[in-house]
């Protein structure tokens, strides 16, 4: 059963903590624009552990605070602020694309919290504004010049949407959903300044990286390329990499693979 607790944090911006089974705590960090439902229906409850995630500023159930904050950076400050204050050190971190930066971030900046690591479908490897976050950073762009529906339809009418529809249905139709996405400036701003960010890690400290370590990657995902994830298991030593379905292909395929492969990694632990 799920329950949700609030944290605030230290400039008094109050998140919406989400959790679901029993065991040891992991943090389980969704991606950009999203909620704790993403993380939830891809996390193995059977493994004996208790999933927390951290919703971001201005996603979920959380205060969006000062949008000029808004940045994986601030994010990742927010959890290791919630883990110090409440959890059992050391902890696993994971997270998906937006999460699974903010979990590569603190793993690197913060390794005295970080048990072992999860990173799946992830969106950066270490540079700020990769090319294939383009498409987020232009739905935000239109959304602040344009009224949401005519904006929409000018996405999807254009190249990028074109492309979109025929590479990766599935990338199309999360970012279509963004254009009617509440409070809109909040979207807005997270698009364009997330998808313009990054961890801010070097190609060092993801190799220096020494924790257990599992990458999770699938193809046809223009969002979250597949060479993205086989990057970081390349750099970061003795890490398991696990192909499984694509959302495209069977999302239920998808969610069984990637339950199974989180789940074998946590009970190895």
């Amino acid at each position: 059963m799920r329950r949700v607790q609030p944290f605030e944090t230290s400039d008094g911006t109050i998140l919406n903590v989400d959790m679901a089974g029993e065991g040891a705590s992991v943090i389980f960090q969704h991606g950009l624009c999203g909620d704790a439902a993403q993380t939830d229906e891809v996390f193995p409850l059977d493994a004996g552990f208790l999933r927390v995630t951290i919703e971001a500023r201005g996603h979920g159930h959380s205060q969006a605070g000062k949008l000029g904050q808004l940045s994986i950076a601030t994010f990742c400050d927010d959890i290791a602020a919630y883990i110090e204050k409440n959890l059992a050190l050391p902890i696993v971190i994971g997270g998906i694309s937006m999460g699974a930066a903010i979990a590569l971030r603190l793993a690197v900046k913060r390794p005295d919290l970080v048990k072992a690591l999860i990173i799946a479908r992830p969106a950066w490897v270490m540079a700020s504004a990769p090319e294939n976050m383009a498409p987020n950073a232009e739905v935000g762009r239109l959304l602040k010049t344009l009224p949401p529906g005519e904006a929409k339809t000018t996405f999807l009418a254009g190249p990028v949407g074109v492309r979109l529809a025929a590479e990766a249905p599935d990338n199309l139709a999360s970012l279509a959903g963004f254009f009617s996405r509440t409070p809109l400036d909040v979207t807005a701003e997270l698009l364009t300044r997330i998808s313009n960010d990054g961890p801010d890690v070097t190609d060092e400290e993801v190799g220096n990286l020494s924790m257990p370590t599992l990458i999770i990657g699938h193809d046809r995902d223009s969002i979250h390329p597949l060479n993205h994830a086989r990057a970081l298991a390349e750099r970061i030593a003795g890490a398991r990499f696990v192909q499984i379905t694509s959302k495209t292909e069977s999302r239920p395929q998808y969610v069984a693979d990637f339950r199974l492969a989180m789940g074998n990694f946590l009970k190895e632990l």
